[in-house]
C-alpha cells in the first residue's frame, strides 16, 4: 500500500514538472515528499463554501440552501433566518464572497462591514446581499443569457474594489465587476470556461498581482484575467481533471499566516458521484502547511475531486508544487479559506 501510494505522488509530482515548466516558464521546486492531509473539521449537510473571516475569525458558511456562522472552535449557528432571511435553491451553487468593508475610492459608497454576497445562478440570475444582521434583498441582476457560477471580490483595487463574478455565456465565461453602487461592468465576453472558487492575487503575486485568478476543471489549467479583460495561462496545475474532478477551488494565504491559523474547505456530498463527498468542512492544520513550505501570497489550489492541493507561487516566475490531499471520496467545493 504504502509503495503504490508513493509511486502515484511521484507520478504525479513528475507530471507536475512537466506541465509546470512549459506554463509560461513556471517550475516546480522542492524534492519528493508525502502530501499533507485536509482531514473532516465539521459535519454539515450540503455544505458548498466559506466566506470570511470576519473581525472575530468566523466564517460565514453555504449549506443547503441557507447559511450557518462558523465560530473558530468550530461551533455552528444558524444565520439569516426568518422574515427577510436568506435561502435559495439547493440545486445551484451559491458560492459566497466578503469583501472588505469601507468606502471605496472615487466613490460615495461602500460595502457594509460584514456583508455578504452570495451569487443567484437563475429565476432570474443576479447577487444577493445578506447583511450583519441577517437581512437579504437582491443586490444587482445580470443578463438572463449568463449563468453565474463564482464570485470573490477585489481586495487590491485594481478593478475598483469591485464584486468580480464570473458567468457562463454560450461560448465560455463572462467576467463582471460590480460596483458598490450596484453598477455593473463587463470585464470580458470572451474568456475561457472558469468557474468555483475565484481569487484576487495580492500585490506581490509577480505579473498577476491583482489579477483575477479561476480555475478550469475540465482542463486543470488555472487563469489569471487582469482588469483590461486579459486573460493569461498562470499554470497548468498537472492534477487530474475533468467534470468534477479538476481544479475547483483557491484561495491565497493571508499575511501573518503560521502554524497556529488553518485553511479550510467545503467537502460537499454528491449522490451518484465518482467523488460522493462527506457533507463536511475540511481543514488544513497551518503547521502542516508551514512544513510543506506554504508561505504568505501563496496561492492554494484544489481539485475537486480528492482535494487533491497544489501551492504556486509567482514572482519573476511562477512554481507549482503538489502539497496535499483529502479523502479519496472527497468532492471539494468553493473557495479555499483561512485562519491565522
Amino acid at each position: 500500500m504504502a509503495r503504490r501510494r508513493w509511486a502515484a505522488w511521484f507520478s504525479l509530482a513528475l507530471g507536475l514538472v512537466l506541465v509546470a515548466c512549459s506554463a509560461g516558464g513556471g517550475t516546480v521546486s522542492g524534492g519528493p515528499r508525502l502530501p499533507a492531509h485536509w482531514v473532516r473539521f465539521r459535519h454539515l449537510p450540503g455544505v458548498v463554501d466559506l466566506a470570511g473571516p470576519a473581525s472575530d475569525g468566523s466564517f460565514t458558511v453555504a449549506a443547503a440552501g441557507r447559511l450557518f456562522i462558523l465560530s473558530r472552535a468550530g461551533a455552528l449557528r444558524p444565520f439569516a433566518r426568518g422574515p427577510g432571511g436568506y435561502a435559495t435553491a439547493t440545486g445551484p451553487e451559491p458560492y459566497l464572497t466578503m469583501p472588505a468593508p469601507g468606502q471605496v475610492a472615487g466613490t460615495h459608497c461602500a460595502f457594509p462591514a460584514g456583508a455578504i454576497f452570495a451569487i443567484q445562478p437563475s429565476r432570474p440570475p443576479g447577487v444577493i446581499m445578506i447583511n450583519a444582521g441577517g437581512q437579504a434583498r437582491r443586490f444587482v441582476s445580470v443578463p438572463g443569457t449568463l449563468t453565474p457560477d463564482g464570485i470573490t471580490a477585489d481586495s487590491t483595487g485594481r478593478f475598483g474594489h469591485a464584486l468580480l463574478v464570473t458567468a457562463r455565456n454560450s461560448t465560455g465565461t463572462t467576467v463582471l465587476a460590480i460596483s458598490c453602487t450596484g453598477g455593473v461592468r463587463v470585464v470580458t465576453a470572451h474568456a475561457p470556461h472558469m468557474e468555483g472558487g475565484m481569487s484576487v492575487a495580492p500585490a506581490s503575486f509577480g505579473r498577476y498581482g491583482g489579477d483575477l485568478i479561476g480555475p478550469d476543471e475540465s482542463t486543470g489549467r488555472v487563469y489569471a484575467v487582469a482588469p483590461d479583460g486579459t486573460v493569461s495561462l498562470l499554470v497548468q496545475s498537472g492534477l487530474p481533471h475533468g467534470g468534477d474532478i479538476g481544479v475547483e477551488s483557491t484561495g491565497f494565504v493571508p499575511s501573518g499566516f503560521g502554524a497556529s491559523g488553518s485553511a479550510y474547505l467545503a467537502d460537499r456530498f454528491s449522490r451518484h458521484n465518482k467523488h460522493p463527498g462527506t457533507n463536511s468542512i475540511l481543514r488544513l492544520p497551518g503547521q502542516e502547511l508551514v512544513k510543506a513550505g506554504v508561505r504568505p501570497g501563496d496561492l492554494l489550489v484544489a481539485t475537486e475531486g480528492s482535494a487533491r492541493t497544489i501551492d504556486v507561487r509567482c514572482a519573476a516566475a511562477c512554481t507549482v508544487r503538489y502539497i496535499a490531499i483529502g479523502l479519496a471520496v472527497s468532492h471539494a467545493e468553493g473557495h479555499i479559506v483561512f485562519t491565522r
